[in-house]
């Protein structure tokens, strides 16, 4: 299994391979920096590719397999999530009973999938969020109860079609096949979250370098995604422009020297870096190196993050939760890396906050265990999980196939016959 995380700053590719046990293990990580994208959205099909294919190449080196196909994580400001419901009456595997067989199930989901949509955007996701039988709500999975009416509430996922294509055509240009689109923020979470953090209500904030995208569970499923304009970019940016040092240099000191949070809100300070000491910036152009105290990086950083948090915030006090989010805020992705960032996020969500690394799958446990590969790590587990789920589908089609009546009469007759 072969995750690709297409984003803004850096290509990540992360390579899974499926143990005796059946578990899975990672064997390959690489990463490639990324030009060829703004906010998400391919804008250099060229420098797109070039990145992806020195990610790949880096994972096959580490992991010593060949890659030919990738699922592959998409995002950005073009990505919108809707909430939609479907009412069917059940046929069931029995008309008598009326006991609720698949095909019931099949025609609620696409019952609930016939929203209104743009032509220029397409559905990448249908994520059940629970089943209603005959006014019984908050069922997970309906099969063979019996009822008369079935409805299934859902959160529908879509994209714009000419966005995904041009992803797809960057990845098999780069001489791969993309074995399917999967929203990022989904696979992060699938890659970060605890099943109890899921239940209880959960806001996961990928901090990503163009974009933030924010997915919220609520009661085990997906209730809301959303995705902010800003991200890990513009406070590099933000540095770049106050200090007049380069960009490279800039992200340099953001990630060895930045932080985000000096105290606790009541004056106390609880400082996370020395603000006495000093940053040497090397100079340019033969000029003499420039010494930037710590405590102005963090009053640079600290305004630009609190903006995306508040944004983030205003999306979430629009939504309406039955009850508080008991799982609170969990940042991932590279922004999330920044000293101090759970700290301030507590204290402008009012929520608990913790960074989210990739839970352990086994294998290159210290290469993959750091929020920027959240991801990648989640776009493999995802595909396993999916591989297995189709191969399953398939082997149950093979069998009712073979317990066709066609098939018990051709045997029938070859034992009349020849035996």
């Amino acid at each position: 299994m072969v995750g690709l995380d297409i984003g803004t700053t850096k290509v990540c590719a992360v390579i899974g391979e499926r143990t005796e046990t059946g578990g899975l293990e990672i064997t390959g990580v690489g990463t490639s920096p990324s030009t060829g994208l703004r906010k998400g959205v391919v804008v250099n099909i060229e420098a797109t590719l070039r990145s992806v294919g020195a990610a790949i190449e880096a994972a096959e080196m580490m992991s010593g397999r060949e890659v030919h196909s990738a699922w592959t994580g998409i995002g950005g400001s073009h990505i919108d999530g809707i909430n939609s419901r479907g009412v069917v009456a059940v046929t069931g595997k029995n008309r008598e009973t009326r006991e609720i067989g698949e095909e019931d199930i099949l025609r609620v989901l696409e019952a609930a999938r016939a929203v209104a949509i743009p032509m220029d955007r397409q559905v990448l996701e249908l994520i059940p969020q629970s089943y209603i039988v005959d006014d019984q709500k908050g069922i997970r999975d309906p099969q063979d109860m019996i009822g008369v009416r079935l409805e299934a509430e859902v959160h529908i996922i879509t994209c714009s079609v000419t966005s995904a294509q041009n992803l797809v055509k960057c990845v098999n240009r780069a001489g791969f096949r993309v074995d399917g689109l999967v929203l990022q923020s989904l696979a992060a979470g699938r890659a970060v979250l605890t099943e109890e953090e899921k239940e209880l209500g959960v806001a996961l904030v990928d901090m990503g370098g163009g974009t933030t995208d924010v997915l919220v569970y609520f009661e085990g499923a997906p209730y809301s995604t959303t995705t902010i304009p800003a991200g890990g970019t513009q406070v590099t940016s933000d540095i770049s422009i106050i200090k007049n040092i380069s960009f490279e240099t800039a992200e340099k000191i953001k990630l060895e020297a930045g932080s985000c949070w000096q105290g606790n809100g009541n004056g106390n300070p609880v400082s996370n870096v020395h603000g006495e000491e000093d940053v040497i910036v090397p100079g340019v152009g033969g000029r003499a190196p420039l010494a930037i105290p710590r405590k102005e990086i963090e009053e640079i950083i600290r305004p630009r993050l609190e903006e995306i948090f508040f944004m983030v915030k205003e999306k979430l006090d629009k939504l309406a939760f039955s009850r508080p989010l008991g799982g609170g805020v969990v940042l991932t992705g590279g922004g999330s890396q920044l000293l101090g960032a759970a700290e301030l996020a507590s204290e402008i969500f009012r929520l608990p906050a913790r960074v989210g690394a990739p839970l352990s799958a086994g294998g290159l446990v210290e290469e993959y265990r750091n929020p920027a590969y959240a991801t990648a790590v989640g776009l493999v587990l995802e595909g396993n999980e999916r591989e297995m789920a189709k191969g399953l589908e398939r082997g149950t089609r093979r069998a009712e196939k073979g317990n066709t009546p066609l098939f018990g009469r051709l045997a029938e007759w070859l034992k009349k016959e020849f035996f």
